[in-house]
């Protein structure tokens, strides 16, 4: 690929935080610039090859390509989009963040990603560094205002590119920058999507720790060596790793778990209290497209001739508190089959693998008609918020009466924070990859009592 060279690097300083900016943003800027006002990745790595290499990994660049994001579009979201004029703005709205560079360039709705456009791209380099602002108070709905060019956006003055010209914009390290994207309304007026709003109320945000501390950690290096950049002992790290990484999510929620008695005999009753922190994330858990994602306490004891006992959780008695208990019967998801014109589909099972009795940290999105739903386009009201907030620690118990015969020895008990990206029944009927609903662990403890003679 030929390297396009600048005689003199641009330089330019911007005032200040720019977060109110001018130009066309939103559901206004589509069809506003064609694909050729920015530059592809490849260009990018030219110079800054471990940064791109990070970021291809990365599920920025992943946004459109994604096989569960692919099927989510063009099985669920583009057909109810040409079914319901309620909702025919995601036809495009979508494309706002999973393929921006279609939507700025009004290729809607874009060729599937086995055509190879540049769509594929999703939130490519120069597209997250040619925004400049978000026009409004609140970042939502793509309202991000790009201005591509010869002139990146970058954080860091005094230094010089001798392919692009440097805007020094303090805008990039801003959550609001992050909430562009991670803010949505849906056309039913719902906050289906709040990462950047919960992390406001939170206290990493009361401390000054923002959005690209954790998901783009500074470490020492040079992220332009091919350029002969020079060395910086904070180059923001272009990982972007979340919800998609087993890494981030082991030990984002602790738990720990005791029994209300050491030694008891068989028929006694033991209370096992589970302790569940939000420890890592600045926002809820889950967050994101909460509508889809599931996460559970499991509990369960081995007995001292190695039988195993599931521990169904205590209810609180709180409305709505049935969709937060895992069940083997209930259904949800019914305007799935609406969607797709499927006559007498009944629904699927709400809670998918999750084992009845279990605990749900979940934030139930309602239909119009008070389904659970994961179109969170067809999201119309929420059931209980039962997810966990920053920092914040929730005692679950669990009741056990002990059964008569019930060995005497020692009882090992496990809790266990399991995580999946989808709801397993969903994901098998429409055939997403089984990687998507695979069970990743984010926290267990183990603790004992002893049955003593009967």
């Amino acid at each position: 690929m030929t390297r396009r060279w600048t005689s003199l690097a641009l330089l330019v300083a911007l005032p200040a935080i720019l977060v109110a900016a001018q130009g066309p943003s939103g559901d206004a800027a589509l069809g506003t610039q064609p694909y050729e006002s920015f530059e592809t990745d490849q260009v990018c790595a030219e110079c800054h090859v471990d940064i791109t290499r990070q970021h291809h990994q990365a599920m920025m660049s992943q946004s459109y390509v994604h096989h569960w994001d692919e099927i989510e579009y063009f099985e669920l979201a583009l057909p109810h989009a040409e079914k319901l004029e309620k909702v025919a703005g995601v036809k495009a709205g979508c494309n706002g963040c999973h393929a921006p560079l279609a939507f700025l360039a009004g290729d809607i709705p874009p060729k599937r990603p086995a055509e190879g456009t540049r769509a594929n791209e999703g939130v490519s380099c120069d597209l997250c560094h040619s925004i400049v602002g978000h026009e409004g108070e609140i970042p939502y709905n793509f309202n991000f205002v790009v201005a591509p060019g010869q002139a990146k956006q970058g954080v860091r003055s005094g230094t010089e590119s001798p392919h692009h010209g440097i805007a020094v914009n303090p805008y990039l390290k801003t959550a609001e920058y992050c909430g562009t994207c991670h803010n949505e309304k849906d056309p039913y007026d719902q906050w289906v999507k709040g990462t950047h709003l919960e992390w406001k109320e939170s206290p990493q945000a009361r401390a000054g720790i923002v959005c690209q501390d954790c998901h783009m950690p500074p470490a020492a290096g040079n992220s332009a060596p091919e350029a002969g950049g020079a060395d910086h002992p904070d180059v923001r790290q272009h990982l972007f790793h979340g919800a998609h990484d087993p890494g981030k999510l082991a030990g984002a929620v602790e738990v720990r778990v005791h029994p209300s008695l050491l030694e008891a005999r068989p028929g006694a009753t033991v209370v096992l209290t589970a302790t569940v922190v939000n420890a890592k994330a600045g926002h809820m858990i889950p967050s994101g497209s909460a509508e889809e994602r599931v996460v559970w306490l499991h509990v369960e004891a081995e007995d001292s001739a190695g039988a195993t006992h599931h521990l169904r959780v205590d209810a609180r008695g709180f409305e709505g508190e049935e969709l937060t208990i895992g069940s083997a019967t209930a259904l949800a998801y019914q305007d799935i089959g609406e969607i797709r014109g499927l006559e007498g589909f009944l629904g699927l099972k709400r809670d998918g693998q999750v084992p009845a009795g279990d605990r749900i940290f979940r934030l139930p999105y309602l239909d119009p008609q008070g389904r659970m739903t994961v179109a969170q386009w067809h999201t119309a009201s929420f059931g209980p918020d039962y997810r966990l907030a920053p920092l914040q620690a929730r005692n679950e118990t669990f009741t056990w009466k002990l059964p008569e015969k019930l060995p005497p020895g020692p009882v090992t008990v496990t809790a266990t924070v399991w995580y999946s990206r989808l709801v397993s029944s969903v994901a098998e009927f429409l055939k997403v990859p089984d990687e998507e609903v695979e069970a990743v662990k984010m926290g267990e403890h183990v603790t004992r009592f002893t049955v003593v003679g009967g």
